[in-house]
């Protein structure tokens, strides 16, 4: 019998260490470090012959088939790139309560003989939820098993096109020391997922949690191991959710899913643009719409921004959705290359519905939008408002113009204010160019 050594490893980066630390050596982060149990194998365990790996010319391989199966989410296939590659293994992470159970629910009952495996929900639980959506499948099997040994024999019998596992943090294998959740359990029973899925051709859903930095709870090979990586990101105060591919070996990462969250489950939303704007106010001060690309989808969104003057010695700025170290830079440049006196005012932005601004093409909307509210002077609800601001307030051109454009045509505006050098078609669009940020507020003044 070997004997059992502790080691303790970072779940963010793997380093191992003797001894435990508050801090990870090699990558910096703190509280990382946890305590991993592993076996000690004798010296003559050790010294194992060595063995060639078998070998296959390319040549010699036979076409794998690419059809993909259909999860009957429309959204759902938008990032998968078409469809569930058969054998694949899929990592949907997201922070509880979000919607990953019920989403990965919604497409149990679409396809026949899945195989939903919960360690976190009884079978009866589990008849609740499903009660509350539209489409049912009689088809569909339950197993509460956390076994990881029990869970890939049941597959390797059943050989059910998907199988969905949630979570990872609550199954575990007998084979490995620590209790379900630990790194050491994560990693084998990941392993141990991936081999039943090339093995038997079944597409394996893994529903993981994610921690407060927005990394999937666990070591981070686990993303590695997998074939595609899905977040599902929202505002738990709000109903939007956004499925996003940020790996995905069988297709594109730049395409997104929206969605929205009702009683009877997650409802595709085809046109995100017109419930973002659906209750926007008449001409008010400080709104302005922007168009962000999610993807290759171009969302319209309104910008709000409050501007008062402070009560305190030294000004607020506040940002929902928008960076606010960006936020900052922005009111610097209105400042210094515009003359807009912002250092005696307080400033709050917030991005409405719960969605995130990150593209640089939201900063003239930001900007436009502190101005109209410091000028309080509505700029139009026919006025859509995009591009890059530089530190010396000049406003730099940003992609897919033509789709951004469109997409406000679509939506009934009038007027579009960016920065382009490209001869647009829309001839019912009015283009008003401008290279620096001043051009835009002398319009609005």
């Amino acid at each position: 019998m070997g004997k059992q050594k502790t080691i303790f490893t970072c779940s963010h980066c793997t380093a191992q260490y003797q001894k435990w630390g508050g801090r990870c050596l090699e990558c910096g982060k703190w509280g990382t470090i946890e305590e991993e149990f592993t076996s000690k194998k004798d010296q003559e365990e050790k010294n194992l012959p060595q063995v060639q790996a078998k070998t296959i010319k390319i040549t010699d391989i036979p076409q794998a088939s690419t059809t993909r199966i259909s999860s009957g989410i429309e959204e759902l296939d938008r990032v998968l790139g078409g469809g569930i590659i058969p054998g694949s293994f899929i990592l949907l992470g997201g922070e509880p309560g979000i919607g990953k159970s019920t989403l990965a629910l919604q497409m149990s009952m679409m396809i026949d003989r899945t195989l939903y495996i919960s360690g976190e929900e009884s079978a009866g639980q589990i008849m609740l939820r499903a009660n509350r959506l539209v489409k049912k499948n009689e088809t569909l099997e339950l197993s509460n098993d956390i076994v990881m040994e029990h869970i890939t024999a049941t597959i390797r019998a059943k050989k059910p096109p998907i199988a969905i596992v949630d979570s990872i943090q609550t199954v575990y294998s007998q084979e490995v020391d620590g209790s379900s959740g630990s790194m050491g359990q994560v990693r084998a029973c990941a392993t141990k997922l991936l081999t039943c899925a090339k093995e038997t051709g079944t597409t394996i859903i893994l529903i993981g949690h994610v921690t407060k930095d927005g990394d999937v709870a666990g070591p981070r090979t686990l993303e590695h191991l997998v074939d595609t990586v899905l977040y599902l990101e929202g505002d738990r105060y709000h109903n939007l959710r956004m499925l996003r591919a940020v790996k995905n070996r069988f297709g594109s990462t730049y395409e997104i899913g929206m969605f929205d969250m009702k009683e009877t489950g997650l409802q595709e939303v085809p046109n995100p643009s017109e419930i973002l704007l659906a209750e926007r106010g008449d001409n008010m001060s400080g709104s302005v719409v922007t168009c962000l690309m999610e993807g290759t989808r171009p969302i319209l969104v309104e910008v709000q921004a409050l501007v008062n003057k402070t009560s305190f010695g030294y000004p607020v700025r506040k940002a929902s959705g928008f960076d606010l170290n960006r936020l900052h830079v922005l009111i610097a440049v209105l400042e210094k290359r515009s003359g807009i006196p912002l250092g005696q005012y307080d400033v709050h932005v917030n991005i409405v519905g719960g969605m995130k601004a990150t593209e640089p093409a939201a900063d003239l909307a930001i900007c436009i939008a502190i101005v109209s509210a410091f000028l309080d002077t509505p700029l139009g609800n026919e006025t859509m408002v995009f591009g890059e601001v530089g530190l010396g307030g000049e406003v730099r051109s940003t992609r897919f113009l033509e789709r951004r454009i469109k997409e406000a045509k679509n939506f009934g505006m009038t007027r579009v204010m960016t920065k382009t050098t490209k001869e647009i078609t829309e001839s019912d669009i009015q283009i008003l160019h401008g290279k620096h940020i001043k051009t835009f507020i002398d319009v609005m003044r």
